[in-house]
């Protein structure tokens, strides 16, 4: 079982569980709309050339995320 980390800290190509959200209000909600909840599967597809934002395969949809989103995310790398 790996450390927790945010999902801003995974690589492109590396694949991590969410753990929690550390989000609130509509932050929060709009994570959650995603289908970032506990248990769910993420895969990082790649990240822009500046660096933000990055692309996630999340239940059968790519979605860009900026770091300030994805450090709201606890992840575990599987």
């Amino acid at each position: 079982m790996g450390a927790v980390t945010s999902l801003s800290d995974l690589k492109p190509g590396s694949t991590g569980e969410v753990v929690s959200l550390q989000a609130w209000g509509l932050t929060r909600r709009r994570l959650m709309d995603l289908g970032l909840v506990p248990g769910t599967r993420v895969v990082a597809l790649r990240r822009s050339p500046s660096g933000d934002p990055t692309a996630f395969f999340i239940r059968g949809a790519a979605i860009a995320l900026r770091r300030e989103e994805s450090r709201q995310v606890l992840v575990r790398p599987v």
